[in-house]
């Protein structure tokens, strides 16, 4: 069944999408280079920026907060797709042989939001923007942890886990923000 926030979410993911192809076609897959700590690091410079922005009510580049969800979003999914492609040694692929990729990890992760929406009820649309920052950080702070463990945990969630939050808990804040529309 589609709801508001199954439809807010697709779009969101399609115009995330749309800047990735256009991205990719612009600079190729030069991010094939990254270890996926790496990948982790770019991840929490956007976060960090966001929230140095939420806290001084301000900022001095003009790229705007939603850009860098939306950058939040794309490179939590490039890591996902570098799992993917672990075993492959070719660093240029085009997108269209990511593209398959890029949407079994967007449908994969939305179904993640669909059954922990329907067990919470959407309580992220009653949660500041600043607090689902937070989360992100939070969980890109668990992210940096597994990866120092060298993928180890006891009873943790794995990483591929923690990416997949971090891009619902970034579309929320773009549907927040009127991304979707």
């Amino acid at each position: 069944m589609e709801t508001q926030t199954s439809n807010e979410y697709t779009e969101v993911i399609s115009r995330c999408k749309e800047l990735f192809r256009k991205k990719t076609i612009d600079y190729g897959t030069a991010w094939r280079v990254l270890r996926l700590s790496s990948i982790t690091d770019q991840i929490f410079i956007k976060a960090q920026r966001i929230r140095s922005i939420q806290e001084k009510g301000s900022q001095k580049v003009d790229d705007p907060i939603i850009d860098e969800f939306v950058a939040i979003v794309n490179y939590c999914l490039i890591a996902l797709i570098q799992i993917s492609l672990a075993d492959e040694e070719d660093l240029s692929i085009s997108f269209e042989k990511l593209e398959p990729l890029y949407d079994q990890w967007a449908r994969d992760t939305k179904g993640l939001l669909e059954n922990k929406n329907h067990d919470y009820g959407e309580a992220w649309r009653d949660m500041r923007v600043s607090s689902m920052t937070d989360i992100i950080l939070m969980k890109l702070l668990r992210v940096k942890q597994i990866e120092d463990n060298q993928g180890t945990t006891l009873v943790s969630e794995g990483i591929e886990a923690n990416y997949q939050d971090m891009i619902n808990y970034a579309v929320f804040c773009l549907i927040k923000l009127g991304y979707h529309g």
